[in-house]
């Protein structure tokens, strides 16, 4: 129970500071994804279901804070978060190389994905042009950001929880 209240917290925190600090975070107007790099942690550490449920609380407050329709960040981040738990299970993820090789196949797939959404809905905008101008460099910056994520909420998730006495 403890540990569900602290992954809850770690992925509506990194939706918040995703949301919230959008000008802290751009590099060159691209925005590390922080959701999809806690999709792919936890695909790697605990499987594709973790992996989707993190997809599905990071996605419902992407669509809420954009205007994105509800529900397009979820099945992206859905589909790639179980995709990557998947692919997680025949890799050997121990080297920082390897996960952040993962992060940029997702981010790329995620905005793949995302962008054919858009498209379907509004071929006005075109799809080569947005792929390769936001979700590319998106998916390049959110692999730089990586290691420095995968680190903290390593950190978080491996300290010892405080459980009451006679629990």
């Amino acid at each position: 129970m403890a540990r569900n209240l602290v992954w809850f917290t770690i992925v509506v925190t990194a939706a918040l500071l995703q949301a919230t600090w959008p000008d802290r975070l751009k590099l060159q107007q691209v925005l590390p994804d922080l959701c999809l790099i806690l999709v792919v942690y936890f695909a790697i550490s605990e499987g594709e279901e973790r992996a989707m449920f993190t997809g599905v609380v990071g996605g419902i407050y992407q669509d809420v804070a954009s205007n994105a329709v509800l529900g397009h960040h979820v099945l992206c981040l859905v589909c790639v978060g179980y995709a990557a738990g998947r692919i997680a299970t025949r890799l050997v993820t121990e080297h920082p190389a390897v996960k952040a090789g993962l992060v940029f196949a997702a981010g790329l797939a995620h905005g793949i994905l995302f962008q054919s959404i858009l498209y379907i809905q509004n071929p006005d905008n075109g799809f080569i042009y947005p792929v390769a101008t936001l979700a590319a460099p998106a998916a390049f910056y959110t692999a730089l950001v990586t290691p420095l994520m995968f680190f903290l909420v390593n950190w978080i998730m491996r300290r010892p929880i405080l459980m009451p006495k006679g629990a």
